[in-house]
């Protein structure tokens, strides 16, 4: 059996041990974001420790857990903390956690994530609708054998982020009076936060936020076959842009000083598709 498959198998059936839940929808809480899970009614918290082989996050401020509960009636499963590739982890690990989700039931995936704003228009605090994604400074992790039960060798990727989707977030954000952003993502391998030539190399790319996870997690969920939807926060300006350094603890304030307006934004999102559907 193939490896990664083998160990896709083994967290499940420990996770199954742990929980008969079962999502519809599933979504990956990002920087400023982690207290969101208090907003729904919960059913079931699980430790990533807690299952077999699952790879656990090292990031301060990521809790690192499964949250399993309901939007309103919609039963959710939330990644409380995601783990990243600058981590140490192989990248058939970051997209683990999502590879789950999907096995649990889950069919549709909304990814949030913390950024850097490459967009010259754009201001550290806004909130950009993910239109399309660059993942081509990262390894894909359909690299090897194709893992037949879970997608076919080569998924299209010409929708990513579902347009349907989309189009519903676009409208609660209209209807709830939040600014809504729209653009490319580019994840890079980080953890060193990008240069101002590199800045430069993304925009004439075509990116309008950078960050060090997501595209990864959508490649995966896409080839499982789950329509994605994903929103980022602009926690701060790209290297470059402003003439002042980057800090992580800037990256952090500024996403939790946001956060109240974010979390308006996912809830009322996931209302709205799940009425949809």
């Amino acid at each position: 059996m193939n490896p990664v498959y083998q160990k896709l198998t083994t967290c499940y059936k420990s996770l199954r041990a742990l929980t008969d839940f079962q999502p519809k929808f599933a979504l990956v809480l990002g920087t400023g974001l982690g207290a969101f899970a208090d907003r729904i009614r919960i059913v079931q918290t699980v430790s990533y420790h807690a299952i077999e082989g699952f790879p656990t996050s090292t990031v301060e401020g990521h809790k690192g857990q499964y949250v399993f509960g309901y939007v309103g009636a919609v039963p959710v499963v939330i990644m409380q903390g995601r783990v990243h590739y600058y981590e140490g982890y192989e990248i058939a690990d970051v997209v683990l956690p999502i590879r789950l989700m999907k096995l649990m039931g889950a069919e549709i995936l909304m990814v949030t994530n913390a950024s850097g704003g490459v967009n010259a228009s754009f201001h550290a605090g806004d909130f950009m609708l993910i239109r399309d994604q660059i993942s081509s400074f990262i390894p894909s992790p359909l690299r090897g054998a194709n893992m037949d039960e879970l997608g076919v060798r080569f998924p299209d990727m010409t929708e990513a982020y579902d347009k349907t989707l989309c189009g519903i977030i676009r409208n609660t954000a209209r209807k709830e009076d939040i600014p809504l952003q729209e653009g490319v993502y580019v994840q890079l391998p980080g953890p060193q936060f990008e240069s101002p030539a590199e800045i430069r190399m993304v925009r004439t790319l075509g990116g309008d936020a950078v960050g060090m996870s997501t595209a990864c997690e959508v490649i995966a969920a896409r080839h499982m076959g789950m329509r994605v939807c994903g929103i980022s926060c602009v926690s701060n300006m790209a290297a470059g842009m402003t003439g002042g350094p980057l800090l992580h603890e800037e990256v952090q304030q500024n996403a939790d000083l946001v956060a109240p307006r974010f979390e308006k934004l996912v809830y009322q999102s996931i209302v709205a598709i799940a009425k949809s559907i």
